[in-house]
């Protein structure tokens, strides 16, 4: 089979698949967006939002569509970097027995794993997800486990701040992804998630879903070709390193930001990987929109989800950054010229 052909049957399957999610999450059609595009760069994704807005449905709605195993944790102050590894317990003869935890119970079958208010748990925890997620493997019982299809979802409640640990720059640095989850702002959908009984069951809404027919085992496979057929021109990436040098010195730019002072707004900018992830998201774009070369819209489309978790604004303006950050991104946006 020749790669345009299997590019072109893979991107028929990944439409059919967000629209199935579309048809789950209702009102939600740019946040679908981008998890399809996560998934298919095969990048980790932090997701932000208030209650009840549809998160766990969503990420179980992509577990079901994928297939593979789908694991949850829920976390605590409490929890332990060991509780993602073992369980221990006394069985019904009251010995003592061990058997593995959510990153190991699957294997390799391993896909999806849901850290839901992940803010909640201790940074030791955050550590050994980080590994996780870097090496996709994880060292228990004196020997190393492959989890070569593991993909991370991770919630933050913005709402409840008691009882929370900032996520550290390193492992924030490791999702691809912060994606914003909102309430819908149109009143059609509104009167159908509160009144059409289709969304009060979850479990059922979720098991009516028809499948997918992308195998996750593939997936890595799959996204290594997408990357190497999508091309980016010189043009592009000479833009892609100047977004880059705006989020590094905003000042050595033209634009301003209002009672900001650009020389003392940030600790630190974007990383070098935090780009490479941008221009594989916008490989994704580029391929769903079905073009084999990346336009600049592919990149600003993305900007601010790529971006917005990896600029750190200095202790004189961190109270603001729920303000700011968008600002700075958008006058990035602005300032740098496109091809």
């Amino acid at each position: 089979m020749s790669q345009n052909i299997q590019l072109s049957e893979w991107r028929t399957q990944a439409l059919q698949f967000e629209q199935h999610l579309n048809q789950v999450i209702i009102g939600q059609s740019s946040v679908v967006r981008l998890m399809l595009i996560a998934v298919f760069a095969r990048g980790h994704v932090l997701l932000e939002g208030n209650v009840g807005v549809g998160k766990t449905t969503l990420l179980r709605a992509v577990a079901q569509g994928l297939g593979g195993a789908y694991q949850r944790v829920e976390g605590t102050i409490d929890l332990m970097p060991t509780d993602l590894v073992y369980y221990t317990y006394l069985d019904r003869e009251g010995k003592p027995r061990v058997d593995p935890g959510p990153l190991l119970q699957q294997g390799e079958r391993l896909a999806t794993f849901f850290f839901n208010e992940i803010n909640r748990a201790r940074p030791q925890v955050h550590s050994l997800l980080l590994r996780a997620m870097a090496e996709r493997t994880i060292s228990a019982f004196n020997q190393e486990y492959a989890l070569p299809h593991l993909q991370v979802f991770a919630d933050r409640n913005r709402v409840e701040r008691e009882e929370t640990f900032e996520l550290p720059a390193a492992a924030k640095d490791r999702f691809m992804l912060e994606i914003n989850v909102d309430v819908p702002a149109s009143d059609a959908v509104l009167d159908e998630l509160m009144f059409n009984p289709r969304f009060h069951n979850t479990d059922q809404l979720i098991s009516n879903m028809p499948l997918a027919g992308i195998p996750y085992y593939q997936l890595n496979e799959f996204a290594a070709l997408l990357q190497q057929s999508v091309q980016t021109s010189a043009k592009l990436q000479q833009y892609a390193l100047s977004l880059w040098r705006a989020t590094q010195k905003p000042q050595d730019f033209a634009m301003t930001l209002s009672d900001v002072q650009l020389p003392q707004l940030l600790i630190s900018g974007a990383s070098p990987r935090g780009m490479s992830y941008l221009i594989q998201a916008a490989k994704v774009r580029a391929w769903l929109e079905n073009r084999e070369y990346v336009l600049p819209e592919d990149v600003q489309a993305l900007f601010p989800a790529c971006m917005g978790h990896r600029l750190f604004l200095s202790p004189m303006y961190a109270y603001r950054s729920a303000e700011l950050l968008p600002e700075l991104m958008q006058a990035i946006l602005n300032a740098v010229v496109a091809p």
